[in-house]
């Protein structure tokens, strides 16, 4: 099976340009240098964590969403030994 599409036959990574400011682009090149990683692998490692972060703030977003919709109400007792025990940890 023969497959199609972009530069199939050159790489399995995806390339392409991106204009970054001057200083941030000597600040990768100089953590580039002392990682001892290449460019590529700088940004990619760089876009990786950032969409990861993303991605938990997106589920910490809809979970606020989804306990936000009705006040949280919590047993009287249960309240009270929440409380007790707190009183004993050694803080």
């Amino acid at each position: 099976m023969k497959r199609t599409g972009y530069n199939s036959g050159y790489t399995v990574n995806m390339k392409t340009a991106v204009s970054v400011p001057d200083d941030l682009f000597r600040m990768a090149e100089a953590a580039a240098r002392r990682l001892q990683v290449s460019r590529s692998k700088l940004y990619a490692t760089a876009i990786s964590e950032f969409l990861n972060r993303q991605q938990g703030n997106a589920v910490t977003e809809r979970l606020n969403e989804v306990y936000s919709r009705r006040p949280a109400k919590v047993d009287s007792a249960l309240h009270r030994a929440q409380l007790k025990s707190l009183e004993k940890d050694p803080w």
